[in-house]
């Protein structure tokens, strides 16, 4: 899939124009009180920027080149990496990792625990991945849960918004899982 970053991201500067939220996933993410963060499948940079604006100290991650141009236009002073997140090794550990906008589900079908293991290993101890996608297109909770297990992590929370409503059931969920 091809993405036009500058397009994506006047999507959420129109709805945040007409008065929407658009950093729910930030808010959330920031609540666990981060130091650091990746922001893995940042896109144009949209949650990572917000949290930058808030003094936590962030690292994005998107295979897209178009996406990372226009995050590194909006915030040159963010790390940005262009890198595919299935096998990503950035030889760090961060407090929070966020995948915001249903990243698993660009990733190729049957790489889900690739993807899973890569992003999970920059946890640090203590730390948490943080997930939100929709659930209506094959990659199930218990997939998504198995493969946080074969990573080391364990199960936390489960909402159905990034405003915490409870998760009984439906096409979307946000899962947040913690490094022992």
């Amino acid at each position: 899939m091809t993405w036009n970053g500058d397009a994506y991201q006047a999507r959420f500067d129109r709805i945040a124009a007409e008065g929407g939220d658009v950093h729910g996933e930030a808010v959330f993410v920031r609540s666990f009180g981060p130091g650091t963060v990746l922001d893995a499948g940042c896109g144009s940079g949209r949650v990572a920027i917000e949290l930058a604006r808030h003094g936590i100290a962030v690292a994005g991650v998107d295979a897209d080149a178009s996406m990372l141009a226009t995050a590194r236009r909006l915030a040159p002073e963010i790390r940005w990496y262009e890198r595919d997140l299935v096998g990503l090794d950035l030889g760090r550990t961060f407090d929070v990792v966020v995948m915001a906008g249903n990243v698993p589900l660009f990733t190729p079908p049957g790489t889900e625990p690739a993807l899973v293991a890569a992003v999970a290993a920059h946890v640090r101890r203590g730390g948490h991945l943080i997930a939100g996608f929709s659930l209506d297109r094959g990659y199930t909770l218990d997939d998504y849960d198995t493969h946080c297990r074969a990573a080391g992590l364990a199960p936390e929370a489960r909402y159905a918004t990034w405003s915490r409503d409870p998760y009984e059931g439906g096409e979307y969920a946000v899962s947040v899982h913690r490094r022992p």
